[in-house]
């Protein structure tokens, strides 16, 4: 098989490319990785060439290229299920996926006024009664599945399901949005967890400014 390669942006803000990066590091999936910068406003054309999409992270096995972050996470899963990249129990495994999908195609609010940003400060900033109502929502799933699972993680061990709210955990502490005692928890979890701690080694060597991304 030919060996992965993982095409992401700024580490330092490319929460889509953050989660299948995590997900695969945490389950020890050999990838290589690449970074391609953002270049705003124009987009950078190295991305460009990469996908029809022209967006990052995109995956490259061989000849056979994916792009969207769930779709790689599954993709990598069914190579390798070995890695169990997801839950093994089938209804939590289900749950897992709903509480993903849940986040690939939600919480529009809280991304679009809270932007990932790893070198942030921890500073709080007013936002609004539509991103207090994401959060809400986030922290009744972690809740959820906290319960059920006993912890430290969404089901237990570090699954896809984490992977895919890790950018949520920057957010929530950059912009201080809960500190309620099990959220706390649950986010220190991630942040402490060593393939979390790669990425944002790595972002922190980054020199790249995104001015959209530094509210």
């Amino acid at each position: 098989m030919a060996q992965l390669k993982l095409y992401v942006g700024n580490k330092n803000y490319s929460s889509w490319s953050l989660r299948p990066w995590l997900a695969l590091k945490a389950a020890g999936v050999e990838f290589e990785d690449e970074v391609a910068p953002f270049d705003f406003p124009a987009g950078n054309p190295a991305i460009k060439a990469l996908s029809d999409v022209g967006r990052v992270p995109i995956l490259v096995d061989g000849d056979f290229r994916l792009w969207e972050s769930l779709a790689i996470i599954d993709y990598v899963a069914d190579l390798f299920p070995e890695k169990r990249l997801w839950p093994q129990d089938i209804r939590d495994r289900a749950l897992a996926r709903a509480y993903s999908l849940e986040m690939a195609t939600g919480f529009r609010a809280l991304r679009n006024a809270c932007p990932m940003n790893l070198r942030r400060p921890r500073k709080a900033m007013a936002v609004g009664e539509d991103v207090l109502t994401d959060v809400a929502r986030i922290e009744k799933i972690w809740s959820d599945a906290l319960a059920r699972s006993g912890g430290p993680f969404l089901f237990g061990e570090f699954s896809a399901v984490d992977a895919m709210y890790a950018p949520v955990v920057n957010r929530f502490d950059a912009y201080m949005l809960t500190e309620k005692p099990q959220s706390r928890a649950y986010m220190q979890a991630v942040v402490d967890h060593p393939a979390f701690c790669e990425w944002a080694a790595a972002a922190a060597l980054e020199t790249w400014i995104v001015p959209e991304d530094e509210a």
